[in-house]
């Protein structure tokens, strides 16, 4: 089992280190989104893997002979996951968790609705404010950028009480309001 207090790999490297193609889609979103590595691409990737892993399971348990009313109960429970956090719509099949792409595990980080909100200008802006602790969900401070926001939560982010980008007459908050992001 291991010593529960170890952390371990949360991600599977590709296996073929020098993909073109894969290098260069890699290199794509982590400009778009502002990550800092490709480990935080490979943890989102390895997320849909389990996803679509599950998925499949699922497909199998039904073709082999699973109660009816065992499969809608398995299915329910990860079409209800994924909704909650806002990777599928509430009409999902398993189809269409099988046809989950990375960009929307990407959508779903905090770092990526902090900058479509309009509360920094880039990618990089927008890591930085939740590292340094201006941002909060449900007034609670966040300093993780890759924290997966569900759905219920979406409405909730704004800037943190104590910050200083609470105040309206803010310097940076003024540039964020002239390059029309808010």
């Amino acid at each position: 089992m291991g010593y529960p207090g170890k952390n371990h790999k949360q991600y599977a490297t590709p296996k073929r280190r020098f993909e073109k193609t894969r290098l260069e889609d890699e290199k794509r979103l982590i400009i778009d989104y502002g990550l800092r590595n490709k480990r935080e691409l490979w943890k989102a990737q390895s997320v849909l893997r389990k996803y679509r892993a599950g998925a499949r399971e699922l497909v199998a348990l039904r073709s082999g002979g699973l109660s009816t009313e065992d499969y809608q109960k398995k299915r329910d429970e990860l079409i209800n996951h994924l909704y909650r956090y806002g990777l599928v719509g509430e009409s999902a099949d398993v189809g269409d968790v099988l046809a989950l792409k990375v960009e929307q595990q990407l959508d779903r980080r905090l770092q990526t609705l902090v900058l479509r909100k309009g509360f920094a200008r880039s990618p990089k802006q927008a890591r930085q404010f939740i590292t340094h602790g201006h941002i909060a969900i449900s007034g609670r401070r966040v300093t993780v950028p890759s924290y997966r926001v569900a759905r219920a939560e979406e409405l909730e982010i704004s800037y943190y009480g104590p910050s200083p980008f609470m105040n309206e007459v803010h310097p940076e908050r003024s540039r964020i309001a002239r390059t029309g992001m808010r």
